[in-house]
């Protein structure tokens, strides 16, 4: 594939970070493109979480050559910080503010103009048919609102890149459907999304997924390429030949 360079937002060559003797990423390598739904997958402690907080300017890594929205994350953390938008797995905002004053307070922090702030949260609220909770308290709302509400501040300051680390955990399938309509929206708009996952089936929305294995890239593909090669129904066949094989020859023993 022949990418402009101008269309490469992360790029990664050879990224090590160490904890004293433990290696939690090993000589990752991988770009991620302009408008592209990244797909970040592996199982708990693959070091998923360390590479994302290194991509987000929150740490720096051993070595390797690492660049965010074109800028070095050894040197260029707060500019990072200014061109991207995070989502957490734990729910991040505030739920004893009102919505709007969760905005406006987000909004603050990135330096947008109370004007600016306005147009974009009516702008947000009615795309997700939400303005009637303007004045209502976070803490009040279910769930799947917050997540999206969540998702909806994390690009509020229109970021080149998101970072969504397990964006919809504890929420309905119909909700996740609905969450993973914002995310095609937001990278249709232009902006990258990197998004880790524990639901196999979202892999399959992704434009390209990276499976992670004890701190390794062990496959990056587009999902259609991956379930080719590994000879696999869907993704979630495709993980466990990947992260789990210890796990797929026992199945293979029983039969």
């Amino acid at each position: 594939m022949n990418i402009k360079k101008e269309n490469i937002e992360i790029y990664v060559r050879n990224l090590v970070k160490k904890f004293g003797s433990f290696v939690a990423n090993d000589h990752l390598n991988f770009e991620v493109y302009k408008g592209e739904i990244f797909g970040f997958l592996g199982a708990n402690g693959a070091g998923k979480t360390t590479a994302m907080r290194i991509l987000c300017g929150l740490s720096h890594p051993t070595s390797g050559e690492i660049t965010v929205a074109g800028y070095d994350v050894y040197k260029q953390t707060e500019l990072i910080k200014k061109n991207i938008g995070y989502m957490s797995q734990k729910f991040s905002l505030y739920e004893d503010l009102t919505v709007i004053e969760n905005m406006e307070l987000y909004g603050g922090i990135y330096g947008m103009s109370r004007k600016h702030i306005r147009e974009r949260a009516g702008e947000l609220l009615s795309r997700l048919q939400m303005e009637h909770t303007r004045k209502v308290l976070i803490a009040s709302l279910p769930l799947g609102w917050k997540q999206k509400l969540a998702f909806s501040v994390a690009i509020l300051h229109q970021p080149r890149i998101v970072f969504l680390d397990e964006p919809t955990g504890g929420v309905d399938p119909i909700t996740r459907r609905q969450f993973w309509d914002l995310i095609y929206e937001a990278a249709h708009e232009g902006i990258t999304v990197f998004v880790t996952t524990h639901y196999m089936d979202e892999a399959e929305y992704c434009d390209r997924v990276t499976i992670m294995v004890d701190g390794r890239i062990d496959a990056l593909d587009t999902p259609g390429l991956l379930k080719e090669r590994y000879q696999a129904a869907n993704m979630n066949d495709v993980f466990i030949k990947v992260a789990r094989p210890d796990f797929q020859l026992t199945i293979n023993n029983e039969q």
